[in-house]
C-alpha cells in the first residue's frame, strides 16, 4: 500500500487509473490538510466506492503513537513509531498566539553531538517525505479546530541537510496553498553545519529560514562538542551561511546551546562576538536541557546572565530561549531512549 502524504503525482495517476476526476485529488488533499480527516470514510463529499478504493490501495497513518505527553507549560510531545519499528519524536510548542511544531528529519542521528540523546545511537535511516508530513497531521490534530498551526523548526531527531531530497517536497507541502498553508518565512531548517549541503540548499529552494547550530566559539572546542567539524571548520560553515543570505535574503539564525563549564565562559562569549560582529544574524542561545546518563550541566543563572551581557554590550543581535517542556523530557531523543522497552502501543484515535 502507498502512503498517501508522500508528496508525489502517484495520486493522480492513481485516479486517472481508475477512471475518477483528477479534481478529487484537490478533494482528499482538502480533508487531509485542512479538514484533519483521521480516515478515508472522514471524507464526506467522496463518493463511498472511491472511499473504499482508497482505503483498499492507500495509508494516511503509518506511525503509532508510543507515547503522548503533555507539560503544564502547555508543549506536547509525540513518540512515534514508524511501520519498521524505528522510533522518533515530534513536539508541539505554544506561546502566546504562536503554535510551532518541531519536527525530526531521520531514525537518530550521525552528527555525534556529544549533548544530544538523538544521536547517542547513530542514525538508521532517512524518513519519508511522507513520514515528515505525517508527523505535521499528527501535530496539528493536538490542536482545537479553530487554531492552526503558524510555524514549522525542522530541529528534531536527525540532520536535515542529510535528507533534503525527501524534506524539501514535505516542506513544499506544509507551505503550499493546498496543504498547510504556512508561510516559508514561518519554516526554519536548522543544521549542525555541512557546507555543501548549506549550498545546495541555497540552489535548489532559499525560501526558508536556515538556522546553524554552532554550539562553539572556535574549532579546537568545537571539535570536541560537534564532532563532525573535524572533518568541516567553522570558516567554511560561516561561509557557506553568508552564501545562503546572500542568495536568500533570510536573516541567520545560529544556535548556541550553552553547557555549564564547557563554552559558557566570557572568554568563549567574547569569542562568539568576534565571530558573528557586522553580520545580519540572530544568536539563539539555549541553556541546556538535562539528559539523563549524561554529564552535561544547565550553567547557572549568574553565568547565563554574564554571558548575555558580554554579548549585548558587543551589539550582537541576541536572544535566549525559555526552556519548555522540562516536566516531558522535550529535548529532543530522551523520550525515545526512556522508553526504549515500552511497548504499549496507543492508537491514533
Amino acid at each position: 500500500m502507498t502512503h498517501i502524504l508522500n508528496p508525489d503525482n502517484s495520486l493522480n495517476d492513481w485516479l486517472t487509473e481508475k477512471q475518477f476526476p483528477v479534481y478529487r485529488a484537490r478533494q482528499i488533499r482538502r480533508w487531509l490538510f485542512q479538514g484533519r480527516a483521521k480516515s478515508f470514510d472522514d471524507m464526506s463529499d467522496l463518493p463511498k466506492h472511491l472511499r473504499d478504493q482508497l482505503e483498499q490501495d492507500f495509508k494516511i497513518w503509518t506511525t503509532s503513537v508510543v507515547k503522548h505527553q503533555k507539560s503544564v507549560d502547555g508543549t506536547e510531545k509525540l513518540l512515534l513509531e514508524l511501520s519498521d519499528g524505528g522510533r522518533i519524536e515530534c513536539v508541539l510548542l505554544r506561546e502566546e498566539s504562536r503554535r510551532t511544531i518541531c519536527i525530526s528529519s531521520q531514525v537518530g542521528c550521525a552528527m555525534g553531538c556529544v549533548f544530544c540523546a538523538s544521536g547517542l545511537d547513530g542514525v538508521d535511516r532517512n524518513l519519508t517525505s511522507g513520514e515528515i508530513v505525517e508527523q505535521m497531521l499528527l501535530l496539528q490534530r493536538l490542536l482545537p479546530n479553530d487554531e492552526r498551526l503558524s510555524h514549522i523548526v525542522v530541529m528534531g531527531m536527525g540532520e536535515p541537510l542529510a535528507n533534503l531530497d525527501r524534506l524539501l517536497p514535505a516542506l513544499d507541502e506544509a507551505s503550499s496553498k493546498g496543504g498547510l498553508g504556512i508561510s516559508a518565512r514561518r519554516i526554519t531548517i536548522s543544521t549542525v553545519g555541512l557546507p555543501q549541503a548549506i549550498d545546495q540548499l541555497a540552489n535548489l529552494n532559499s525560501r526558508y529560514h536556515l538556522a546553524v547550530s554552532l554550539h562553539a566559539p572556535n574549532d579546537e572546542l568545537r571539535n570536541e562538542i560537534v564532532p563532525v567539524n573535524s572533518r568541516i571548520g567553522i570558516e567554511k560553515i560561516i561561509e557557506a551561511a553568508d552564501h545562503y543570505f546572500d542568495v536568500s535574503s533570510r536573516r541567520l539564525t545560529f544556535e548556541y546551546v550553552l553547557l555549564a563549564d564547557i563554552n559558557d565562559q566570557p572568554d568563549h562569549a567574547r569569542q562568539l562576538a568576534r565571530l558573528l560582529k557586522s553580520r545580519n544574524v540572530l544568536l539563539n542561545v539555549i541553556p541546556y536541557n538535562p539528559v539523563a546518563g549524561l554529564p552535561y550541566r544547565t550553567p547557572s543563572a549568574k553565568t547565563i546572565s554574564e554571558f548575555r551581557a558580554i554579548l549585548l554590550r558587543s551589539n550582537i543581535n541576541v536572544q535566549f530561549r525559555q526552556k519548555k517542556g522540562d516536566d516531558i523530557d522535550a529535548a529532543c531523543g530522551q523520550l525515545r531512549r526512556k522508553t526504549g522497552e515500552l511497548h504499549e502501543i496507543q492508537p491514533l484515535n
